[in-house]
């Protein structure tokens, strides 16, 4: 199958990435560093998520998040949404699209969200009808598609299960999740191929983590099986709270580094996007960890001593 000649990025830094960052960060910072990402071409950046703020902390200013960023015509601001409450919460800050979050494993659904995956669907099905009865647009996303911190493998049947369901319920887009980053280009291919035989290929997106330092790697395997749209974080930012030791996503800079050198259009400038990763690394007092960052960073600095 051939490379897509475009793909679509999707941000989740300022969700994803930040959810799992102990450093608090303010709302300014937030609203800003959304900013800037949209204005980097970005087609989408996760804005925040509407639950409850005792389990993450970090998001309970998503209200106000949403209200002061400046909403570029043509980019989605899509805010995660666990439950009916939340989605009211959603529906007042104005959003156009919902995420909704389902897992593979039944072991991590429960120590998620505490309830099966059937359940979880059910819990979900309202609030997708919801989303769709007010013109807002759903998107799903599972977790574990590919290892589980509980049950190792995952059958890619039970993939394409969820997924199918997700489908079902009216998303227009399914984001298939390495949550711990265990996943390598085979076992990857194999997963989307099973998902692919019950949900369009066109409506299919990978998130990978690099715990093990594979998932440019699954990226690329995962667009040569027809994939066209991929989740990451600038500066590599987040993990998984429920992973224990599940690095952060993949760097968004390294992704656009790599299809950008492979002539796949993404629209995003690379250089907005390594300075978005930097203002917030600076806020949260860290350093990207993604090599593309890194390497404009010394060469940053470099220039400046000449």
């Amino acid at each position: 199958m051939r490379l897509p000649a475009r793909v679509r990025m999707v941000e989740v830094g300022p969700r994803d990435g930040l959810q799992n960052e102990a450093a608090p960060v303010d709302t300014a910072t937030k609203i800003a560093f959304i900013d800037m990402l949209s204005d980097s071409g970005l087609p989408s950046v996760e804005a925040g998520s509407f639950v409850s703020p005792k389990w993450v902390p970090q998001m309970a200013d998503s209200d106000r998040v949403l209200a002061g960023i400046r909403r570029k015509p043509g980019v989605s601001y899509p805010v995660l949404v666990p439950n009916m409450k939340g989605f009211e919460a959603a529906l007042a800050a104005k959003v156009n699209e919902i995420a909704i979050f389902g897992a593979a494993s039944e072991s991590f659904s429960r120590k998620n969200i505490n309830c099966s995956i059937a359940e979880s669907l059910e819990r979900f099905a309202p609030v997708a009808g919801a989303a769709l009865k007010h013109g807002m647009r759903v998107r799903g996303y599972i977790s574990c598609v590919l290892g589980c911190p509980y049950e190792g493998e995952i059958a890619p049947t039970a993939v394409a299960d969820v997924s199918a369901h997700l489908l079902a319920m009216g998303c227009y887009e399914i984001s298939l999740g390495d949550t711990i980053g265990v996943g390598t280009p085979a076992k990857a291919q194999a997963m989307v191929d099973a998902v692919a035989a019950r949900v369009p290929r066109e409506k299919l997106a990978v998130h990978f983590h690099d715990t093990y330092g594979q998932a440019l790697a699954n990226i690329l395997a995962t667009l040569e099986r027809g994939v066209s749209t991929v989740d990451s974080s600038v500066a590599g930012l987040g993990g998984c709270p429920y992973a224990k030791g599940a690095s952060g996503n993949v760097a968004s800079e390294d992704v656009r580094y790599m299809l950008g050198g492979m002539g796949i259009e993404t629209g995003v400038d690379l250089d907005a996007l390594a300075a978005a990763g930097r203002y917030i690394c600076a806020a949260l007092g860290r350093r990207p960890t993604g090599r593309v960052a890194q390497a404009l960073a010394a060469k940053l600095h470099g220039n400046k001593q000449i």
